[in-house]
């Protein structure tokens, strides 16, 4: 467990000021730091006070992963295949309605698809392998002929990541962060798979009921770097893992606020960060916005706070209205180019 974090201030204004280094090989840039330690204080520091190997990890570009180069926030589209997901269950679980809303999202400008056939929403229960290996390998199988964009498999399961994989997916995104099946690293590993590793505390039947965190920043950042840390040594580089903080499994409103307001903490992983927040209960309990599918400019709010702390991917079901927003984000921040 570290002690003492480095939290760069990422800002995108040119010109970019003599000394300031880059946040992950991107546009953003910093020249101050806030260091927490484990005793609550946050102090605002100067570059040259951040640990070399800190800054070294914050500062290192971020390799492509399923494709993907990292030079502006990408975009991960939801597609959930499964009857009972909190936002869209029932809604994509046909083959044919599956297709169609993964073609509707890569042509409105997703990165990639995220298929998952096992909802996590809070209290769900697991999903034998036989009853989730059926609603994503077909959808997959179909789609790898209709798309451009790559797949990733939403699951905690070695024999799901098998079958999602030999369809076509190429990356494996665990919202367990691989705690809960023993082998899949190694099956990741074996195969060459970039894979997302996702903090969550508890599972998803249990995870809601009263989160404690001694400092719920830090804590996730702990656990996500003994995460890559393990990988790395079964033989997973850093350069094919991203990492996400979890945001709505296993923490309370304020919980998710916090990581939000903090998100840049993870580049000190050095790892490219995945967001994961779209349509999620606390933005209906700050909004008032409800059922789910009326969370939309919450979710992009969200998105473009993510964006702001330099996230390189987002997972949002509303890809045409987040891909706009984003477009207009970089216009502004970063210059419109035609």
């Amino acid at each position: 467990m570290c002690t003492d974090y480095f939290r760069p201030l990422i800002r995108f204004e040119t010109p970019r000021p003599e000394g300031a280094l880059a946040v992950a090989g991107g546009p953003g840039w910093f020249t101050h730091a806030a260091h927490h330690t484990r005793d609550g204080a946050v102090t605002q520091i100067p570059l040259a006070q951040v640990p070399q190997d800190w800054r070294d990890r914050i500062a290192a570009p971020r390799a492509a992963i399923a494709g993907m180069v990292f030079d502006r926030p990408r975009l991960m589209g939801i597609l959930n295949v499964t009857p009972d997901s909190f936002s869209d269950g029932g809604q994509h679980n046909i083959a044919a309605r599956a297709l169609n809303h993964a073609l509707c999202m890569a042509d409105a400008g997703a990165d990639i698809i995220d298929i998952g056939g096992e909802s996590t929403r809070p209290g769900s229960v697991t999903v034998p392998d036989e009853a989730e290996i059926a609603r994503v390998e077909p959808v997959i199988r179909a789609l790898r002929h209709e798309i451009s964009v790559p797949m990733s498999i939403d699951t905690r399961k070695t024999a799901v990541a098998e079958a999602a994989v030999t369809a076509g997916a190429s990356l494996v995104n665990d919202v367990s962060g691989f705690t809960y099946d023993p082998a899949l690293a190694h099956y990741c590993k074996d195969h060459a798979l970039p894979i997302c590793v996702m903090h969550a505390q508890g599972d998803p039947e249990t995870m809601h009921h009263n989160p404690r965190y001694e400092d719920v920043l830090l804590d996730v950042y702990d656990f996500l770097a003994a995460q890559v840390a393990m990988l790395e040594e079964i033989g997973i580089p850093r350069s094919r893992i991203l990492v996400d903080p979890g945001i709505g499994f296993g923490k309370t409103l304020q919980h998710n606020l916090t990581l939000l307001r903090n998100l840049a903490l993870f580049h000190g992983i050095g790892c490219p960060v995945l967001l994961g927040a779209s349509r999620k209960g606390f933005i209906g309990k700050i909004s008032g916005s409800s059922p789910a599918a009326a969370r939309m400019p919450g979710s992009v709010a969200v998105a473009l706070a993510g964006a702001a702390q330099g996230v390189q991917l987002i997972r949002v079901h509303d890809v045409t209205e987040t891909a706009q927003a984003l477009s207009l984000w970089r216009a502004i921040t970063l210059g419109y180019e035609d």
